[in-house]
């Protein structure tokens, strides 16, 4: 199983997505069976670390992320991936623009996909402080153990609830 995490510039919910993703699924039974990245739908960004502040926030719950780098989607990452995991509306929309016809169905909101129905976007904390990130933080470790979950559920295809 793949799955990649998307948001817009790839330097901050998507990277904490993917470190926050990988700690879980590291303690998990899927440990090696997930594979994890992350990707932004522009370029602004591509080759650079993670946002500063998305590096301290995940270094603040035992997780590493300052050696990802930014990149763009790819056409090649529809067939890459079992699953494209977006962050928000506006990137579901950009990815669904872009994805094949047959991979329309592969492509999906993170949280309600993860099984967290209370909110359905991870809000982009690029222009606030540290409080932001934390919040991002809070959603994407949420999302992060519902995804262990749902995968652990279905064997791991991530069909469930399609």
């Amino acid at each position: 199983m793949k799955l990649l995490l998307v948001c817009l510039g790839n330097i901050c919910r998507s990277p904490m997505a993917e470190g926050a993703l990988r700690h879980h699924l590291e303690r998990s039974p899927l440990a090696g069976q997930v594979q994890v990245d992350s990707a932004g739908t522009g370029d602004w960004h591509s080759g650079e670390a993670p946002d500063r502040r998305a590096i301290a926030c995940a270094r603040g719950h035992g997780v590493d992320i300052a050696g990802l780098r930014a990149r763009q989607l790819q056409a090649a990452d529809f067939a890459d991936f079992d699953w494209i995991l977006c962050a928000d509306a506006s990137n579901l929309r950009d990815v669904r623009q872009r994805a094949p016809a047959a991979a329309l169905q592969r492509v999906a909101l993170w949280l309600p996909w993860a099984g967290l129905h209370g909110r359905r976007e991870i809000p982009d904390p690029y222009t606030g402080g540290s409080e932001h990130f934390e919040d991002v933080w809070r959603l994407v470790d949420e999302a992060a153990a519902g995804s262990v979950a749902r995968l652990s559920a279905d064997g791991g295809s991530g069909i469930i609830g399609r």
